[in-house]
């Protein structure tokens, strides 16, 4: 408890944001400025009844600065759930490291998963050892994939999920989500519990 209010702490005190036009768009979307039903609708990344709460947000201050990632508080060993049905084109899971330093990064266990569109998903910080699925495999949307853990750049166990796409020029480009909550869609946002249905 101590390292998430730390964490908090850093978080509220931070005073730069990122200048990424997709950080206001998502703001829009939250709001319900502007209304968006054509995305794809992703199941929240956790078992049905379930709810976790959202420690930061896309572009978060702390360390998303310049990320459309949602970080999940969950303690270590909470099943991972697929968000989307798809292939798994890497796993990670060789690292027991974990720490409040950016040298940590690089031992962050994880999983990516392509979807049907050609937009992937990635799981970071898993429990070392705890991949259920390997390489080449096919996932379903709830299908559990991994345990949660505290591997690479945390400061506390958590699940940390982003989604994003390859353009035409072969740059990566980040895709805001919105989940299917208990509480209808929703565009995540963070200090925030959300509920599996």
């Amino acid at each position: 408890m101590k390292i998430f209010l730390i964490f908090f702490l850093v978080f509220i005190s931070a005073c730069t944001v990122s200048k990424n036009p997709l950080r206001k768009e998502i703001k829009q979307l939250q709001k319900g400025i502007i209304k968006d039903d054509t995305s794809y609708v992703y199941a929240l990344p956790f078992e049905s009844g379930k709810a976790h709460f959202l420690v930061q947000g896309y572009f978060g201050r702390f360390s998303h600065k310049e990320r459309a990632a949602l970080d999940f508080k969950m303690k270590r060993g909470t099943k991972v759930l697929a968000a989307r049905d798809g292939v798994v084109t890497r796993v990670k899971e060789d690292s027991d490291k974990g720490g409040w330093n950016r040298k940590y990064r690089q031992f962050g266990n994880n999983i990516i998963v392509q979807h049907s569109d050609n937009t992937r998903a990635g799981y970071w910080h898993i429990q070392k050892g705890s991949a259920l699925v390997n390489v080449g495999d096919t996932v379903k949307k709830g299908q559990v994939i991994a345990l949660s853990g505290n591997t690479g750049y945390t400061a506390f166990p958590h699940l940390h999920f982003l989604a994003w796409k390859f353009n035409e020029r072969g740059q990566w480009e980040q895709v805001p989500t919105r989940f299917l909550t208990s509480r209808g869609k929703k565009y995540l946002r963070s200090f925030h519990w959300y509920r599996n249905k």
